[in-house]
């Protein structure tokens, strides 16, 4: 089973698990995955914490000390997902410490301060702080507002995965405010070779919208492009990203020890029973990227993905035509990554109030 996964990494797709619990760090699963199933790093978000926190009993003596103390609830979550990806990063640094990029464990800023840049810096900063550790990336949503804030989290030597990608567009701006944090923070004389940062392209997400409207349009031409948008759109983005590191501006800061902002491939489980199951793996297998899948596309992947090397590099021409194609049967593509992008904020907020709902029943157990 592992040698799919193998193939993967030998391709340059470094795996990174989306899922993170206590159980998977006190068991030993964590490490076992970084052993047999080739996973070099873990990306968690608010979702993943509530069913961790719901469903074990190893977060109840530190819930019942933080409530002995009489913190609040804000604080209990903070606590409770800080520890748990400062002990990850414990198990992945070896990893960090052996690979370029790595070993790398993120955690998300409070969601309901995504349209909030100097909300998001704080944010960011506190996480940094309380981790403490270097291979720990902290999630910034890459909205308008989130955009200054990659920046000055960059210049100020932390950091960061940018999460909630959805349009080229917007990649451009990521990328942008990536290399003018590197260039702020070279200026201010930190160290750039120590900075790390991906960033998180979503991608089954676009084929759910799309598909949605090819629907509703309703056409031959309309059917025949359905579940082809999402992986069009991240060849595109991986395109620009070939562009961005060909430029002499990132030559510039390449030189002065600066590390590329790998694109990452997000929300890689298939939504759409008719599709592959690993279809947001094996058609994204390119190097220099990460895919984070949840547990489930990892054993797909294991299990039966076709690994056939790089189906990227080269493919922006024919994904430029999927895009063409999808506006010449209607789709209003700019919209469908606002309502993407605001969709993927509110779901974002939503789950974090799922945290603090999970959190606040566990703070009621321990009163007893």
């Amino acid at each position: 089973m592992s040698d799919r996964l193998k193939a993967l990494a030998d391709a340059g797709v470094s795996i990174w698990l989306d899922d993170l619990s206590r159980e998977r760090i006190e068991s030993g699963n964590l490490a076992e995955l970084i052993k047999e199933k080739y996973v070099v790093g873990v990306t968690t978000n608010p979702t993943i914490f509530a069913g961790a926190i719901a469903n074990g009993e190893r977060y109840d003596d530190q819930v019942r000390m933080l409530v002995e103390k009489g913190e609040p609830v804000d604080r209990v979550v903070f606590e409770l997902t800080t520890e748990d990806v400062r002990n990850a990063c414990d198990i992945f640094a070896a990893v960090a410490e052996a690979t370029a990029s790595d070993g790398r464990v993120s955690i998300e800023v409070e969601p309901d301060l995504a349209n909030d840049t100097a909300g998001t810096i704080a944010s960011a900063q506190a996480l940094w702080t309380a981790v403490d550790r270097p291979n720990v990336l902290i999630k910034i949503p890459a909205t308008r507002e989130g955009l200054p804030a990659i920046t000055a989290a960059i210049a100020e030597g932390i950091s960061v995965n940018v999460t909630l990608i959805f349009s080229l567009e917007r990649y451009r701006e990521v990328m942008d405010a990536y290399l003018t944090g590197l260039e702020q923070a070279r200026d201010a004389g930190l160290e750039l070779a120590r900075l790390r940062s991906v960033a998180s392209f979503f991608v089954s997400r676009v084929d759910t919208e799309i598909d949605k409207r090819l629907d509703a349009i309703g056409t031959d031409e309309a059917a025949a492009l359905k579940g082809k948008a999402a992986v069009a759109n991240a060849r595109l983005a991986y395109a620009a990203f070939e562009q961005l590191v060909a430029s002499e501006r990132w030559k510039t800061l390449a030189a002065a020890g600066a590390n590329t902002q790998r694109p990452l491939w997000a929300s890689t489980g298939v939504k759409n029973e008719a599709y592959p199951d690993t279809l947001y793996v094996t058609e994204l297998v390119v190097a220099d990227t990460v895919n984070t899948m949840p547990e489930k596309t990892l054993e797909a992947v294991a299990d039966h993905g076709e690994v056939k090397g790089d189906t990227v590099t080269g493919r922006g021409p024919e994904a430029q035509r999927v895009f063409d194609q999808l506006a010449a049967v209607g789709i209003d593509l700019e919209d469908v990554f606002v309502v993407l992008e605001d969709e993927g904020v509110d779901k974002f907020k939503k789950s974090w109030n799922e945290l603090v709902e999970t959190v606040s029943g566990q703070m009621e157990k321990a009163r007893g």
